[in-house]
């Protein structure tokens, strides 16, 4: 199988050196760890790092290895830097812009080349899959003799979203034994293991402590920016051509990280995801043969949504309990880098993260998890960093459930999952019927499912600052109901043919009552679409909003047929960007068009404008329901959200949302799950 390529194309000069700052690369390794960090080497977040390693609760993601800044000592002694950090105090000077020639993504994995003199040296970086383990891998690929290797690690260990000012733990204490280095920097937390492969290795101590890094980004988002990073000292080691250099950096144990060499581990994660792709073109493409694969778009595309399908590597018991029912677990995290797994998020992806690339049997595992969750008739909404209990406060993961279930019974054809959480799923109803936690419940009066508590913010709209609930939306939202009548009629057609006959009459009967009541008070007629939420603390909300579409793009529609079109066409009007669809209209007086400055003024643009870019997925299947057939001009919906892989922040991947006004700037998240399952699964659906 060929490989499958995405090179940045360097521009020169300073707008080239702006480039290497504002493109990130990403690789994780299945457990919810990661590597991430800028092209050009400097670290700009408090989340970039060489390993961030997945830790059983109560510790969670743990920035274990913040920097590895790389020189060189060529014939004669002269030292040139590859990279480095920003300080406070001098002046940004990119070491590497000078040398860097190319950067490329090969199968998804980061490769840099660099120049230096006659020297060309290549530098690869590889998370073995189900590992806290990173091998960072330099060749020298021309050049005559050897030069001199030096790679100086540094490390302030805290939680992963803890500020950057956090205090150094310490003493932070070095172990040597032979070939074998390592760092403790507390007795709860793992240590640091390193490796070294390579000639004349070796390790000068001298452990430093380096002063008033600065990290960009946290600066331009108001947080803190300014930290102190630890060193022990500079490793060093010979290259040259026919042999490599290699420093591995781990938390799992030393016959762990040994057991692979790094041609090995290079190589083994190469041959993973050939097999993803092998895996998701055997679903896709029609004759498979063993050597078709998938390229462009939707080869990215599969690795990209690889990154967010992970076993949880601090939910021990769930695991056990797995394993004990001859399963495994599986999750989702939403994104990187600082969200966990979320019920939500989880549900809206599933379909083009997995059934999509034919991934059938963790989509089951990932729904029999959640499904373990259930309570009060709801699944969680989210399982914070470091935390074993799921969080609740939602009104929407829980019907998108329901959604989720249906795609994996109607694409896999197994009808055993669906027998296994049958009655979890009665006993949801049943909750929502008579009500239940966060004021979740049908209103007696019109069949409607109402929402709202003081305090929370329970649908998708979820910003909160403080004790200031953004978008509150209280009161019977309108994909709240779109939702709720989707999962009645599912529930009507499973349960009939499980041969529940009374209880499917049942079901059936609310889901005729709240379509016939939605129909006649979910209808704006000044406006000629959807009122966002009926019912609310301040009567009916007419604001242009995103959401009325699911009230026509699920499987079961609740919005008569005859009014479809003014929707859509308000919709693709006043929402629809290159990139996603705004959450709010631009003629809102409510409206922001950039997402930017501190907190607080994000959070009040993230439902006030932002763009999002998994709205892409119900706009779609909305409009095709309108136009069946038209592919082609589907497909050009989801142009931009493509071009996106190769864009700004995340290279192969997609951010969370976007400024709602030219040139839509990428922001949050750099990769984001529901962003890449809806383009993936969309760019597929509109395929001819």
């Amino acid at each position: 199988m060929g490989e499958l390529i995405r090179r940045l194309t360097l521009p020169p000069g300073s707008s080239g050196i702006e480039s290497l700052l504002t493109h990130e690369w990403l690789v994780t390794n299945g457990l919810g760890g990661y590597a991430s960090g800028t092209v050009s080497g400097v670290i700009s977040r408090g989340f970039h790092g060489y390993l961030i390693s997945a830790q059983p609760s109560p510790l969670g993601r743990t920035m274990m290895l913040n920097d590895l800044v790389e020189y060189l000592e060529l014939p004669g002694g002269k030292m040139i830097q590859l990279g480095g950090e920003e300080r406070e105090g001098e002046p940004l000077k990119l070491h590497g812009a000078d040398f860097l020639c190319e950067f490329q993504l090969e199968d998804g994995l980061p490769v840099w080349q660099y120049q230096a003199a006659e020297y060309l040296i290549e530098k690869r970086l590889v998370l073995p899959h189900g590992q806290n383990t990173v091998y960072v891998n330099f060749r020298l690929l021309s050049g005559e003799g050897s030069v001199r290797l030096v790679l100086r690690p540094s490390m302030q260990v805290r939680p992963q979203d803890s500020p950057v000012d956090s205090p150094l733990d310490g003493p932070y204490t070095l172990t040597v034994s032979q070939d074998r280095y390592e760092v403790c920097a507390g007795s709860n937390l793992p240590p640091l293991r390193f490796l070294l492969y390579g000639q004349s290795a070796g390790l000068n101590v001298d452990r430093q402590r380096i002063q008033h890094v600065i990290y960009r980004i946290e600066q331009n988002r108001g947080y803190a920016a300014r930290g102190d990073l630890w060193t022990p000292g500079h490793f060093r080691m010979d290259l040259r051509q026919g042999a490599d250099a290699t420093i591995v950096a781990s938390t799992e144990s030393w016959e762990t990280m040994s057991a692979l060499r790094p041609d090995e581990a290079m190589d083994m994660e190469k041959d993973r995801r050939h097999r993803l792709l092998a895996e998701a073109a055997s679903h896709l493409v029609p004759g498979f043969r063993e050597k078709t694969h998938l390229d462009g778009p939707v080869g990215e595309l599969v690795l990209a949504a690889d990154q967010f399908i992970i076993t949880p590597a601090g939910r021990i018991e769930d695991g056990v309990r797995a394993k004990a029912a001859g399963n495994e677990v599986r999750t989702v995290i939403a994104g990187y880098h600082w969200f966990t797994d979320w019920g939500r998020d989880t549900m809206i992806s599933l379909e083009g993260l997995t059934l999509t690339t034919g991934r059938y049997e963790e989509a089951a595992w990932i729904l029999r998890t959640f499904a373990h969750y259930v309570k009060d008739g709801l699944i969680p909404n989210l399982f914070p960093e470091g935390g074993k209990a799921g969080l609740y406060h939602t009104a929407d993961a829980t019907l998108w459930f329901f959604h989720a279930i249906d795609r994996y019974v109607e694409t896999a054809g197994d009808r055993s999952l669906l027998r296994a959480v049958l009655p979890s799923l009665i006993d949801i109803i049943e909750h929502h019927l008579k009500g239940t936690l966060f004021g979740i419940g049908v209103d007696k009066n019109d069949g409607l499912l109402t929402q709202g508590q003081e305090g929370y913010q329970l649908t998708w709209m979820d910003a909160k600052v403080d004790d200031w609930v953004v978008t509150p939306r209280r009161g019977k939202a309108v994909e709240i109901n779109a939702l709720w009548y989707n999962a009645l009629r599912l529930m009507q057609g499973w349960l009939t043919e499980e041969q529940q006959e009374e209880r499917a009459k049942s079901v059936a009967e609310h889901a005729e009552r709240a379509r016939i009541s939605f129909n006649a008070r979910f209808w704006c007629d000044e406006c000629g679409y959807l009122y966002d939420v009926v019912d609310g603390p301040n009567g009916n909300d007419s604001r242009c909003r995103p959401n009325q579409l699911l009230a026509i793009s699920l499987h079961y529609p609740i919005l008569d047929e005859s009014r479809w079109k003014p929707v859509i066409e308000v919709v693709e009007q006043k929402l629809l960007t290159p990139v996603g669809l705004r959450t709010l209209s631009p003629d809102d007086p409510d409206f922001k068009p950039k997402y930017d400055g501190d907190l607080r003024s994000r959070d009040a643009a993230y439902h006030q404008g932002t763009v999002w870019t998994w709205l892409l997925g119900p706009f779609v299947d909305a409009w095709l329901k309108l136009h069946p057939g038209n592919k082609t001009e589907a497909r050009a919906f989801l142009t931009g959200a493509v071009g996106q892989l190769g864009g700004e922040a995340c290279l192969g991947s997609i951010s969370e949302i976007f400024d709602a006004e030219p040139p839509f700037a990428p922001r949050g998240c750099v990769a984001q799950a529901w962003s890449v399952a809806e383009v993936l699964r969309c760019w597929v659906k509109t395929a001819d």
